[in-house]
């Protein structure tokens, strides 16, 4: 009746409260190295990148004559330009303007849409968020809103009518190396 294998057994049963909490869950830990190993690491956690203001203020459309004309009129091409730049080349120019126009004439409201990609661009470029957040400066101030993105974009060296892989030709062309550039693909399926 009596177990022959009770040091096994006792060897894999939990230990008595009485060993103290390194043994909580059953599996010893050394508290001296562990704990500096640890405290090393939290140590050279990623600090955010300080916050920087816009190059330009949100009403100064007239700063790019052109700009705020095509915004005014077709706010969908200003919209696909930074969107495209905004998404590194992920989606076209085409594409994010052609979504913007469905929504704003199903909705009405595109500036919900557009509003993302303003603070993803903020992300981006650690900006501001001023003079008020983004979607109440989309919902109220659109156009001004997309050119005030357009102008910024151009202000850190981007050529807006170029598009994304363009500028990264560019850039290549210069012998600037990249970090963002895009996967090359290799051939399809063959037998």
């Amino acid at each position: 009746m009596y177990n022959s294998n009770l040091k096994e057994d006792l060897k894999y049963s939990a230990p008595p409260a009485s060993y103290g909490s390194e043994f909580t869950t059953g599996i010893p830990v050394s508290t001296g190295s562990t704990q500096s190993y640890y405290s090393d690491q939290q140590s050279y956690a990623v600090k955010p990148k300080p916050q920087v203001p816009w190059s330009t203020g949100l009403c100064d459309c007239t700063s790019d004559v052109r700009n705020c004309c095509i915004t005014c009129w077709c706010p969908c091409i200003t919209f696909g330009q930074v969107a495209e730049i905004v998404d590194k080349g992920s989606s076209s120019c085409g594409s994010n303007g052609a979504l913007y126009t469905l929504i704003a004439c199903v909705t009405g409201c595109a500036c919900f849409y557009s509003c993302f990609y303003r603070s993803k661009m903020r992300q981006q470029h650690s900006l501001h968020e001023t003079p008020c957040g983004d979607c109440l400066v989309h919902c109220f101030c659109e156009p001004c809103a997309l050119c005030q993105e357009y102008r910024e974009l151009k202000n850190r060296g981007f050529e807006m009518e170029i598009g994304w892989h363009g500028n990264m030709e560019r850039q290549n062309k210069g012998g600037v190396s990249m970090t963002a550039v895009a996967p090359t693909v290799e051939g399809g399926m063959s037998r």
